[in-house]
């Protein structure tokens, strides 16, 4: 479903990602496990088509993305989803049109038919009757449950997460990684998902890439990633779980 060949990503003539391979078997849920500084966050921008690479190239969904216009892209989009970290909602809008945000602007649906398909997508993540609330109005974890309706929408084939619990007490948190593995089983989606924290790579993961210095040293299971001998797994596992919160405050 995603495949990564040789990708290297220059920023400001620095290089961030060095020669980076990757393959995301349909339906699998991957993780991209790394520290801040690590390049996974420009990885996924990468694979969103927002950070043109420098050499290598990227298939998703069986197109590859560096030959695509801006209308292949947008085609392509409606084939994936994508679930930010600050759930980046408008503020001005209602929930509905944030979770039907991009049929709204790129497509020729009824605004009747967003709205229906914007109740079915909060109904699966456990919100119903705010279609018409504004997102001050909710929670830190229902924005989240938002973020990841809107991401539904469309019925993606490909579901990216960027640090899908940040911000979130331990609760909330763990309610919405059930809801993610929920999500993953009922609609038999692929999962790209960044996260810097290692319990939850071992909860979510069906494989896990480890992202240090712009390079991915490995991708296995969890037991084969355990396993490695690297500095940066040792750290983690010597910590238990979130690298970069320990980081913070050591």
């Amino acid at each position: 479903m995603v495949t990564v060949e040789n990708l290297r990503v220059r920023l400001d003539n620095r290089e961030i990602l060095h020669d980076i391979n990757l393959k995301v078997l349909p339906g699998e849920a991957m993780v991209v496990l790394g520290p801040s500084g690590s390049g996974k966050t420009v990885f996924l921008k990468t694979l969103l088509g927002l950070i043109k690479p420098f050499s290598g190239r990227i298939i998703l969904c069986g197109q590859d993305i560096g030959k695509l216009d801006h209308s292949g892209i947008l085609a392509l989009r409606e084939k994936t989803g994508m679930v930010f970290q600050s759930a980046a909602l408008f503020d001005s809008l209602s929930i509905w049109e944030n979770v039907g945000f991009f049929l709204l602007e790129h497509t020729n649906k009824e605004e009747t038919e967003i709205r229906e398909r914007a109740a079915e997508a909060l109904g699966a993540v456990g919100l119903e009757g705010i279609l018409d609330s504004k997102p001050e109005q909710l929670s830190g974890g229902m924005r989240k449950r938002v973020g990841i309706a809107r991401a539904l929408i469309s019925k993606p084939q490909v579901i990216f997460y960027d640090e899908p619990t940040a911000g979130l007490d331990v609760l909330t948190a763990d309610s919405i990684v059930r809801l993610i593995k929920k999500i993953h089983s009922q609609y038999k989606t692929t999962d790209v998902i960044v996260i810097h924290d290692i319990a939850l790579a071992r909860r979510l993961a069906d494989r896990i890439a480890v992202i240090d210095e712009g390079s991915i040293v490995i991708t296995g299971t969890w037991d084969e990633v355990v396993q490695f001998q690297h500095p940066l797994i040792r750290r983690f596992l010597s910590i238990g779980g979130d690298y970069e919160e320990t980081n913070i405050h050591s």
